[in-house]
């Protein structure tokens, strides 16, 4: 069985209104937290996939990422090297959360790892 996708982020440069687009489209549940201008979704009942929304850290990085949920988050990012990818985060260990990390495909689309706690 392959790893699933247990986690998505939107980061947007305006994150208010992607969360409420998104809350508004697919009733989704989102616990906004305005000071961190992030968002963590709800997107179904307890087997549906969690997500989030955040604001971009600098202009043009908008984008959309899955995370893959890994047992060893350094193990993966070394196999997608080798198969022609390329580092972006190394392991980064979110306290409480687990441990990410981020990765390009040879296509150059980001994808993300995430260890969970």
């Amino acid at each position: 069985m392959g790893k699933p996708v247990i986690f998505f982020e939107y980061v947007s440069p305006k994150p208010e209104e992607t969360m409420s687009f998104y809350s508004d489209l697919f009733d989704w549940k989102i616990d906004h937290d305005e000071e961190q201008r992030y968002g963590v979704v709800q997107t179904g009942p307890d087997a549906a996939v969690m997500g989030g929304i955040g604001a971009a850290e600098k202009p043009g990085d908008q984008r959309v990422t899955v995370y893959a949920g890994v047992d060893d988050v350094q193990e993966y990012l070394d196999k997608a090297e080798k198969l022609g990818g390329k580092t972006v985060l190394p392991p980064t260990e979110i306290p409480g959360n687990g441990t990410i990390a981020l990765f390009s495909d040879p296509a150059g689309q980001v994808t993300g790892l995430w260890k969970p706690a």
